[in-house]
């Protein structure tokens, strides 16, 4: 492991150990994720196809920030966070909505949880400006409440559709909510963590983590984190034909 490795695992708080007859590896990182909410909703939406599931990224981020699909959620939004990134990437991060600072600077994942998947990113070899990373939904549900399963099904097909134009080797899906929506389960995430998953009909490879921002709550999982950063890096490793991580 180099010195710059190294850097990134200290940003990330997690200790290194070298075990006996060895090479030095870093150590695990994780958590026990917290229950699943309940899902409170309005009645579901009708199918929400607004456009062709193709539109080149110029014509969809046009959508996207004039989309009033969800009134609540226009009503109230600063601006739309449509995601920021390599459009050429091999990565996809999802989250789960853009929060306050988010819904200011309309970008993913600012502020400290976004300096801490930064530094996620970093120890596995994937700096923020080489990977894509968006949210289930494009705009702050109001009071940074959980999505509801109509404004998700409004909202999914402007990701399906960055997630067809990236055609990404792996999904990275950090937090409950984010993976149970990709999943469509209510599974609770530590069932959902350490397996290989897929989404959509091109069936591309999701693995699913914690959320930076629980993580900074609670920084003694990041051990299990860094398992599931090391788990998607060998099977990223692997589908491009590099052998193991």
């Amino acid at each position: 492991m180099g010195p710059l490795r190294n850097a990134y695992l200290d940003a990330l708080g997690i200790d290194r150990w070298v075990a006996r007859n060895a090479p030095p590896e870093a150590a695990s990182f994780a958590e026990v994720a917290p229950p699943a909410a309940k899902r409170n909703d309005a009645p579901p939406a009708a199918p929400f196809v607004p456009f062709a599931p193709t539109a080149e990224w110029g014509v969809l981020r046009e959508r996207v920030a004039g989309c009033t699909a969800c009134a609540e959620l226009c009503r109230t939004r600063t601006q739309t966070v449509f995601g920021v990134g390599n459009t050429r990437a091999e990565w996809l991060i999802i989250g789960e909505a853009p929060g306050a600072e988010e819904d200011r600077q309309g970008e993913p994942f600012v502020g400290r949880a976004g300096q801490l998947l930064n530094a996620m990113l970093l120890a596995i070899g994937q700096p923020r400006e080489a990977v894509f990373i968006a949210n289930i939904l494009k705009c702050r549900p109001p009071g940074n409440r959980d999505p509801t399963p109509s404004e998700v099904s409004r909202c999914l097909p402007y990701l399906a559709n960055q997630i067809a134009l990236l055609r990404p080797k792996i999904i990275l899906a950090v937090g409950r909510i984010a993976a149970q929506n990709l999943l469509a389960t209510d599974a609770p995430l530590a069932r959902l963590r350490g397996k290989l998953h897929t989404f959509g009909e091109a069936s591309t490879p999701l693995v699913v983590t914690y959320h930076p921002a629980y993580l900074l709550r609670t920084p003694s999982d990041k051990r299990k984190a860094w398992e599931d950063l090391k788990f998607a890096r060998a099977t990223h490793a692997r589908l491009a034909g590099g052998g193991s991580a």
